[in-house]
């Protein structure tokens, strides 16, 4: 028997399935719809546009664009709302409800009728929240990303959110710029509606989604506020009828080739350390689990080739005028498994077969002439990081790599506000500052404060980075040696828990470790004299989160959202 399709999907419960699909015609009829409309593929358009999400700035243009395409290819458009997401609108921080925004994805994805659904994102959280939702939902489905900012000019220097917006406050802090210089360019940094127009979270998620074969080909680069976006939005639209038709289900994309030409390209663009959460949280939607020892190993092999900040020097447009994913994929092709299928019906292959042969340009370099000779990120291990650490070494300091300092230890968020900027603060360069408790339960939520700021009192004497450690998570357009995701974190009793002011830690990218110059016996000594107090909360989101989130290396993830059973590694 043929599965449902259109409005007889899902059909609300009565009693009376003759009755439920009558009472459901008569209700959408009522806001106009003719039975030749209603007879035709449904496709969902899941709305995040909000107020307090710039990114998503030109939503209401991008769901009249993919309503367009979907209505040439004969389909029936479904917009709905979901929540939205916006890393600097949410507290404690965006990470704390990215889960409960993939939930939100997932259930209204599985109650309304939709054949197929286009789902709409653009900042950090939101992509990855949405393809969690989608991957568990299973139904034909195609990422629309929103896409980036322009960039802006502060006294002729072009500028741009949010890797310049951390260099100026840096200098602001340093004394190097005044009160009206830093609100001069505050007016500068984010010149249009968009997502972030270096390589942070927003357009890493946005390469890894056309990586992972969920966007339309050439779907992560054009700008917010370009005709080449609604064009995309638009063909995005009349794919997914196409998909709908051919019941090209998520499963079928989202597959461990996939995610192994993903972790290529998270390699290869200097990406955010947060894509390595996010893609895990997603592969374990699919009963896959990242290897993160291969990850390493990949990015021995796998260099940085995308001229971008933080890693490099350009921004997201100019990626776009250089001929955007084609053009790096073309570079990657040797590395990457080429028979994944995407949402087009046809493979990786060829798709970059499609796209041409390319033109030249400065802003992908070919693989013989990378901008960094290994992949953006490295993983870390030792006696402080059992579970694993991550180092976005593209964006580091190359004299502190290899580096052995004294800890000085802040042992929560509060207690390094108080004493960050203090003269009386016991620090100097070669020291390494330890941030404890903001991992996934430590917060909670991992908020993005592992980019500790120098100390006021270094920054003054001309000091631009130091050797940081925490538990928690950096923003993608954040730079320096900063050692993040520590695991398992302080707040369940991680060997962080234990690190005194004092202590002396040794940071080797090259040998891949991040050890505690402290005995095992000492250690012992030291849990025994403080017994761990694990975070609890007494009702509601806060309660569930603290009792189901997932560690790093799992994707923080809730542990009941997981795919029920482990099918495999990624790579295979």
């Amino acid at each position: 028997m043929d599965k449902p399709t259109g409005l007889k999907k899902g059909l609300t419960s009565y009693g009376d399935q003759g009755f439920s699909l009558f009472l459901r015609k008569a209700f959408i009829k009522g806001a106009g719809y003719t039975d030749s409309a209603l007879d035709r593929p449904v496709v969902g358009i899941a709305n995040t546009s909000s107020a307090y999400n710039p990114c998503h700035g030109n939503a209401p243009q991008l769901i009249e664009a993919v309503k367009r395409g979907v209505m040439l290819a004969g389909g029936l458009p479904m917009e709905f709302p979901t929540i939205s997401i916006h890393e600097s609108f949410a507290a404690p921080t965006s990470m704390y409800l990215r889960n409960l925004m993939s939930m939100d994805t997932e259930e209204m994805v599985r109650a309304q009728p939709m054949d197929a659904v286009v789902l709409i994102g653009g900042c950090d959280k939101t992509v990855p929240a949405q393809l969690m939702g989608a991957a568990s939902a299973g139904i034909p489905s195609i990422q629309l990303i929103t896409g980036s900012m322009l960039t802006g000019s502060h006294r002729s220097e072009r500028v741009g959110a949010c890797t310049d917006c951390r260099r100026y406050w840096g200098k602001f802090r340093a004394s190097e710029i005044d009160e009206d210089e830093v609100a001069d360019v505050n007016n500068q940094l984010v010149a249009s509606v968009g997502t972030c127009s270096v390589m942070g979270t927003a357009s890493t998620m946005a390469c890894i989604a056309e990586a992972l074969g969920m966007t339309m080909p050439g779907g992560a680069s054009p700008p917010a506020v370009t005709a080449d976006r609604i064009r995309i939005a638009e063909q995005t639209g009349t794919q997914a009828v196409q998909m709908a038709r051919d019941g090209l289900s998520i499963d079928k994309i989202l597959t461990p080739a996939a995610f192994e030409n993903a972790m290529r390209v998270l390699l290869a663009i200097g990406g955010s350390t947060n894509g390595i959460v996010h893609l895990t949280a997603i592969a374990g939607r699919m009963g896959l689990e990242i290897d993160l020892a291969a990850l390493d190993r990949m990015g021995r092999e796998t260099p940085v080739l995308l001229d971008l900040k933080p890693s490099g020097q350009h921004y997201m447009e100019d990626f776009h005028h250089a001929g955007g994913m084609a053009t790096l994929l073309r570079e990657l092709k040797p590395l990457l498994r080429l028979g994944a299928m995407t949402v087009t019906g046809r493979t990786l292959g060829e798709e970059i077969e499609r796209s041409g042969t390319g033109f030249q340009q400065d802003v992908v370099r070919p693989i013989t002439d990378p901008i960094y000779p290994q992949g953006g990120i490295a993983v870390l291990r030792g006696n402080l990081a059992p579970g694993g650490a991550i180092i976005k070494q593209s964006a580091a300091d190359p004299q502190l790599m290899e580096h052995e300092g004294r800890a000085v230890v802040f042992e929560n968020i509060e207690d390094l506000l108080t004493r960050i900027d203090s003269d009386d603060l016991d620090v100097t360069a070669l020291d390494v500052l330890v941030l404890k408790n903001i991992g996934p339960k430590g917060a909670p939520g991992m908020p993005e404060a592992g980019y500790i700021p120098i100390p006021r009192k270094l920054a003054r004497a001309g000091v631009k980075d130091i050797v940081r450690i925490s538990d928690g998570r950096m923003s993608g357009t954040a730079f320096g040696t900063i050692v993040l995701h520590v695991t398992p974190e302080s707040a369940i009793g991680g060997p962080l828990t234990h690190v005194r002011h004092g202590d002396r830690i040794r940071l080797s990218v090259r040998d891949r470790e991040i050890a505690l110059l402290v005995s095992d016996e000492e250690l012992a000594r030291r849990a025994e004299e403080a017994p761990l107090v694990v975070p609890t909360a007494e009702r509601g989101y806060r309660k569930l989160f603290l009792e189901t989130v997932t560690q790093a290396d799992k994707g923080v993830d809730f542990d009941f959202l997981q795919a029920p059973k482990m099918v495999g590694k990624v790579p295979e």
